[in-house]
């Protein structure tokens, strides 16, 4: 059984957003081909992810003076990329994007709640102490094959499929429906080439 994971979509992510992904747009055209079955293999299942951060998030750059987008601290015991004020709760910028197919997504997870640790992962926090409940969600449903798209390769797309990978999954990213945030040169394709070497397989 297939299932298509359709990751952070959000307004923050869009080009002009708290946290623009270059060409982030692109992908949202990609995602609505595939969701409404233009292409192989049909999903049985359609989820979507949302990072959904308090404003207090220990991940924004503000909740550390003297720091700057993209320096790296210590939050839940782990290394942490500093970020801007991105996706928070109920606020416009973590809404899905407007343009975006909806009507075959069955439910939406929630990552980021925990002010105290980072979650880049669909299926987990950065620590992997708390589930999003995602996994669990996919294994009653029956599904063997998650394939994602959406935002962004090197983070969230790149951990989501890490970790679905551990959970026994086989795992498909397609391609063409991602980009990275690349805040060093060459991290996308670091990204790509991990998960290849761990089994992820890449379409389009």
């Amino acid at each position: 059984m297939n299932a298509l994971v359709l990751v952070d979509l959000q307004n923050d992510f869009m080009p002009g957003g708290a946290l623009g992904v270059p060409h982030g747009d692109a992908v949202i055209a990609v995602a609505n081909r595939i969701v409404r079955g233009k292409g192989s293999p049909a999903f049985d299942l359609v989820v979507a992810t949302q990072d959904w951060h308090p404003l207090d998030h220990g991940s924004f750059v503000m909740q550390h003076p003297g720091c700057k987008v993209g320096d790296v601290v210590e939050l839940g015991g782990r290394p942490q990329v500093l970020w801007p004020v991105h996706c928070v709760q109920d606020t416009p910028g973590a809404a899905l994007v407007s343009e975006l197919d909806t009507r075959r997504i069955t439910c939406v997870f929630h990552k980021g709640t925990d002010r105290a640790i980072d979650s880049y992962s669909a299926f987990f926090d950065n620590g992997h102490r708390q589930a999003t409940g995602l996994g669990e969600h996919l294994k009653n449903a029956g599904v063997t094959d998650v394939h994602l798209l959406g935002l962004a390769t090197d983070y969230c797309v790149r951990y989501s499929a890490l970790d679905a990978l551990q959970l026994g999954f086989r795992v498909h990213v397609v391609a063409e429906g991602c980009r990275g945030v690349n805040l060093q040169p060459g991290d996308t394709a670091a990204a790509i080439a991990e998960m290849q070497a761990a089994g992820v397989r890449f379409s389009g």
